[in-house]
């Protein structure tokens, strides 16, 4: 039974507890705006690591990550890129991938809020998992972490904490 950890928007920072969160967990993906490859290391020291770039990743992230990627991981179709939208609202060219590439599970960031939902138009679960770097707008730090067995997705976890201001 995979274990997945998903998060976003780390803009070159991971929270202090991203090993804690996600001991044990198979796979870490990353939907984009990572900040540095140094990032996508440090996950990789916790675990294999899929990772999408975003509209602030320069060419090292570029070099490493693609702007979308597609893979089956526990049974489960899915679909991680950094813009995508949100139900009710895709991108059109997030809306084409969706319609022809009919994945489970769609994974996107970009816009540092949390978002877990199940989308009956597509039939699949849209997953934001907001932003877990230091810079943004945002108010809270957050990441996901689940489980995925034989297609099913089960022990879907929020992890959040309030973020800290740089001055």
């Amino acid at each position: 039974m995979p274990k997945i950890g998903v998060l976003s928007d780390t803009h070159g920072s991971l929270p202090e507890s991203v090993s804690e969160f996600f001991a044990g967990c198979d796979e870490i993906w990353h939907a984009g705006d990572v900040g540095n490859v140094s990032v996508l290391k440090q996950l990789a020291s916790i675990a294999s690591v899929r990772a999408v770039y975003g509209n602030i990743d320069g060419q090292d992230v570029r070099g490493v990550a693609r702007d979308h990627t597609f893979f089956i991981s526990g049974g489960k179709r899915v679909l991680m890129k950094h813009i995508g939208g949100r139900p009710g609202a895709y991108t059109p060219e997030t809306r084409e991938q969706i319609a022809s590439l009919k994945p489970d599970i769609f994974v996107c960031g970009h816009s540092h809020i949390l978002l877990i939902q199940f989308n009956k138009k597509y039939n699949l679960l849209h997953l934001n998992p907001g932003a877990a770097g230091s810079s943004g707008f945002h108010k809270m730090i957050t990441m996901l972490r689940f489980d995925i067995s034989n297609g099913n997705i089960s022990n879907m976890e929020v992890w959040e904490k309030p973020r800290q201001k740089i001055i």
